[in-house]
């Protein structure tokens, strides 16, 4: 096969940091308050905007709260771990390696009595009816690492006890989120939005907050961790206050990508951006006999973190660490042509290739990609076989 001509314009197709919005340039952050304080008042208003356009465009009910955290979207599920668990039994559901994080925080580091694990491989789900939702709740809406997605909320208990705590950070912006069904919901910008990294943002139904009001944790929380202030919520946190210095240029770059958000019609049309992505890989993959999806189930596909398995014989009859030689050699190719950076699968993931399509990603880029995957597999295939 000759090499291809046409490369995509954006070779960006990490899956965190995410690509920028098209016609991105660092001109969007001239407005940027750069020297000036958090606690100012135009500070504090630049982070109430952020939190107001968030609301407009994911549609979040107004009697839930949204704050800007530290530490993207782990420390905004690490707050609400640290300081919501232990009033009631504990779920875990993971099939990935975040939701298996999660496990880990549950189980090793809260040491959480009265906790449960439900999980999957890769590229499964596990059977979600066994979650009690007389108990706490912990699951990732979409499986970063995995590729594999909640099909919908109906399977959550609209009247229940305990609080459902869902990491959706590779989902806010490009899938649907059944809001009354969900009462901890936590993000990073860098995803779908591809906003500048290190901010989370944790929203609360009123049910997460009466929690907070309620429980007093068994354990001491760090600063950073805190949303309460003499057994009440720190309602400043909601309103464009900050537990820490946050990063005025990347509350810039994300108010940047809000509007742009706003401008395409919203939620709607970032979701239908990333169904089109994954629709031009689907038509590819049904006519290419040596590349799988991991996500079997098309109705369990992600649209965002989109996870392949090479499965040509020559290469499923090597090792784990010889497929993954081979699959390296292949994403060397394409970066060097610059084409594709940053595809390789996730490191605790099964061997294959991991690439972004969310709402900033073109899908006439991913057109232009998809002859150049053909080409490289075919240049790592052949001198495998020749050997």
């Amino acid at each position: 096969m000759q090499k291809p001509q046409i490369k995509p314009a954006n070779p960006c197709f990490s899956s965190g940091p995410c690509p920028k919005r098209p016609g991105w340039e660092v001109d969007a952050l001239n407005d940027a308050l750069i020297g000036r304080s958090h606690r100012s008042k135009p500070g504090k208003a630049r982070l109430k905007q952020a939190i107001d356009e968030t609301r407009a465009v994911l549609g979040v009910p107004d009697e839930y709260r949204i704050g800007i955290v530290a530490g993207s979207d782990t420390g905004a599920v690490e707050m609400a771990l640290w300081g919501m668990l232990g009033a009631r039994g504990v779920d875990v559901m993971a099939w990935e390696s975040f939701g298996q994080e999660w496990v880990t925080d549950v189980i090793d580091v809260l040491q959480i009595d009265d906790a449960r694990t439900f999980l999957a491989p890769y590229g499964e789900l596990p059977d979600l009816a066994q979650a009690d939702f007389e108990r706490d709740v912990i699951f990732v809406w979409n499986g970063t690492t995995s590729g594999v997605r909640l099909p919908h909320g109906e399977w959550i208990a609209d009247e229940r006890g305990g609080l459902t705590i869902c990491d959706a950070t590779s989902a806010a912006f490009a899938m649907e989120l059944p809001w009354p069904k969900l009462d901890v919901v936590t993000f990073s910008w860098q995803k779908v939005l591809g906003g500048e990294a290190a901010h989370g943002v944790i929203v609360l139904s009123p049910r997460a907050v009466e929690r907070l009001e309620s429980f007093t944790p068994p354990r001491p929380l760090p600063k950073l961790f805190r949303l309460t202030k003499k057994g009440k919520l720190d309602e400043a946190i909601f309103s464009g206050a900050t537990i820490n210095t946050p990063s005025m240029l990347c509350v810039e770059d994300y108010l940047d990508a809000l509007k742009w958000a706003a401008g395409l019609g919203g939620l709607p049309a970032l979701r239908a951006r990333s169904a089109q992505n994954l629709a031009v890989f689907e038509a590819w993959v049904a006519k290419t006999p040596w590349i799988e999806f991991l996500a079997a189930d098309p109705t369990q596909r992600s649209s965002t973190s989109i996870c392949f398995s090479l499965v040509a014989d020559w290469l499923t009859q090597l090792g784990p660490e010889d497929q993954s030689a081979a699959l390296k050699k292949l994403t060397s190719l394409l970066d060097g042509e610059g084409v594709a950076y940053d595809i390789d699968s996730y490191r605790s993931a099964p061997p294959g290739l991991r690439i972004w399509g969310g709402a900033t990603v073109e899908a006439s880029d991913i057109a232009a990609l998809l002859p150049w995957l053909e080409w490289a597999y075919e240049q790592v295939a052949a001198q495998y076989k020749a050997a």
